[in-house]
């Protein structure tokens, strides 16, 4: 099996590098050019890795899940990100690109959001950091995300709406490169998914790869051995995807499941399953799969999941699906929602709508009694409760 790996210009295969304009480039050229020394330096690493821990609240828990094993008839552990600071994974991101803007000395700090959970995250560190942070946010998501919303005022961030396209994530991150556009000097954009050019989605994934790196050591404390058999994880963007693959990318035995939104079915105009329907093409800075038309125009997404409610992929899971490492499996609004009613009644836990998918997958899989699968829980259902709570009524 070819080595999984970035290369020096960005891109995983074909898939990546870095398309921005003229007035990004020292930006993005700056990044490229200190991330890495950051990344390996020792005081950066202790900063970071004392934050996760003690602010965090790392490492978070691999379960096993007894109830669900038991009614698929193998074992499936949960690595419950759901359980860290703000309720997901998105944290671990954000703590990393804040330290890396103060080393930049940015005062300024911009995202997008889809679900809230990045918004919620990146608002977080700027609390923490005492940095001006704006996140553009999509109307649309504005209206079904109330709570995460609400959290980012608290915290004292400004939520701009994006009232463009299909008012969702898209629209969001095209507002927040406009901004970067337009104030280069003193602003940071902290990106929420492996997305955006290189070096992006290397770092993302980097921040988010103490999620696998924790599982290595806790499923052999649980099992004896370090590899499981399969790890699933939904990708709208694919953080926490990229994150829960990291340490495994270059095991062969491991398969890697991607979950991604079906919405109202794959083949009916309303889906965000951008492995199947997508082509290569440049989206936000990078080339990947995208949903597009034949002249290039993007095709707007759907998903009743804000998180997945994206027309492409990262660059990294763009390559794993084109080159047959992972295994894309594409999962409908309604199988989403039953997957995290079950998951509640089994386990006493409430997925978020995005995790929820990654559970719906079991249902679609092939696996033996003796394998070893684990899911990444990548956040809470808080946010949620009023799309779940309707289709509670339906029951």
């Amino acid at each position: 099996m070819e080595k999984i790996q970035i290369n020096s210009a960005g891109y995983y295969g074909k898939f990546g590098g870095a398309f921005v304009p003229e007035m990004l480039y020292p930006n993005v050229e700056e990044l490229q050019r200190v991330y890495l020394d950051l990344m390996y330096e020792e005081k950066f690493q202790q900063k970071f890795k004392s934050l996760l821990r003690d602010y965090v609240g790392r490492p978070s828990p691999l379960y096993l899940a007894e109830r669900l094993s038991n009614h698929y008839g193998t074992t499936i552990y949960l690595k419950r990100e759901d359980l860290n600071h703000t309720g997901a994974h998105k944290i671990n991101n954000t703590i990393g690109q804040i330290l890396l803007a103060q080393r930049l000395g940015k005062k300024r700090i911009i995202a997008e959001t889809g679900a809230g959970q990045h918004g919620v995250a990146t608002a977080t560190v700027c609390a923490l950091t005492g940095l001006e942070c704006i996140v553009y946010m999509g109307e649309v998501d504005i209206a079904r995300q109330a709570p995460n919303v609400q959290r980012m005022r608290m915290l004292g961030a400004e939520v701009r709406p994006a009232k463009s396209g299909s008012r969702t994530l898209k629209d969001a991150t095209n507002e927040a490169i406009r901004d970067w556009i337009n104030n280069p000097a003193d602003t940071h954009y902290i990106i929420g998914s492996v997305v955006g050019p290189h070096p992006y989605p290397d770092m993302v994934a980097r921040f988010q790869s103490v999620i696998s790196e924790e599982m290595l050591w806790q499923l052999e404390e649980h099992t004896g051995k370090k590899n499981p058999d399969a790890v699933i994880a939904c990708v709208g963007g694919g953080s926490n995807a990229a994150g829960a693959y990291y340490h495994y990318l270059n095991e062969k035995d491991v398969r890697l499941i991607a979950v991604e939104a079906a919405g109202m079915g794959v083949h009916s105009g309303e889906s965000a399953a951008t492995s199947v329907l997508g082509t290569e093409g440049v989206i936000h800075g990078s080339r990947t799969l995208l949903m597009q038309t034949p002249d290039g125009q993007i095709i707007e997404p759907y998903s009743l999941s804000a998180g997945l409610d994206y027309p492409g992929i990262g660059p990294l899971h763009a390559h794993l699906i084109d080159s047959g490492r992972a295994e894309a499996i594409a999962v409908t609004d309604e199988e989403a929602l039953k997957a995290a009613f079950f998951l509640t009644r089994t386990e006493g836990i409430i997925p978020a709508l995005e995790t929820a998918h990654a559970f719906a997958a079991l249902e679609r899989m092939k696996y033996a009694a003796g394998d070893v699968l684990v899911v990444c829980l990548s956040g809470r259902g808080d946010k949620d409760l009023a799309a779940y709570e309707k289709y509670l009524d339906k029951m």
